[in-house]
């Protein structure tokens, strides 16, 4: 099979949209789960903690001379995007463990018995043609 051939079955199959829809969505939700960490949850915990700002947490590595800019290793971002993930990876989690949930009912559901043969349809003509002339 020609590698243009393999191509076009695959994205006239559904996938390619069925990705791009998937990845179009992601991309949204990751800015929600982004928005909730930085605006909703990371204040509160800020604020236990004493009156703390994740993104200014960052540690000098030589400070600013003349106009140079100090280098940094902001922690707090990082703190912050590592909590972002969390929440986005749970979540993923939980709507592949509810597909393979519905997948696993839908192969458990009773298959109808294969049709009979052309062989067994004549069989039992023949067998009920018997029956009555008895």
């Amino acid at each position: 099979m020609s590698m243009m051939k393999e191509f076009k079955d695959f994205a006239v199959k559904g996938n390619v949209m069925d990705m791009a829809v998937g990845i179009i969505i992601g991309g949204a939700f990751g800015k929600i789960v982004s928005s909730f960490v930085k605006d909703v949850l990371m204040p509160p915990i800020g604020l236990l903690l004493g009156d703390v700002n994740f993104t200014d947490l960052s540690l000098i590595l030589k400070e600013a001379v003349g106009e140079s800019a100090a280098v940094t290793l902001n922690y707090g971002a990082f703190i912050q995007n590592v909590v972002d993930f969390l929440i986005i990876a749970f979540a993923i989690f939980m709507v592949v463990k509810a597909m393979n949930k519905m997948k696993k009912k839908e192969e458990e559901a009773p298959k109808a018995p294969p049709a009979p043969s052309k062989e067994e349809v004549l069989l039992t003509e023949i067998r009920d043609a018997l029956r009555q002339k008895n």
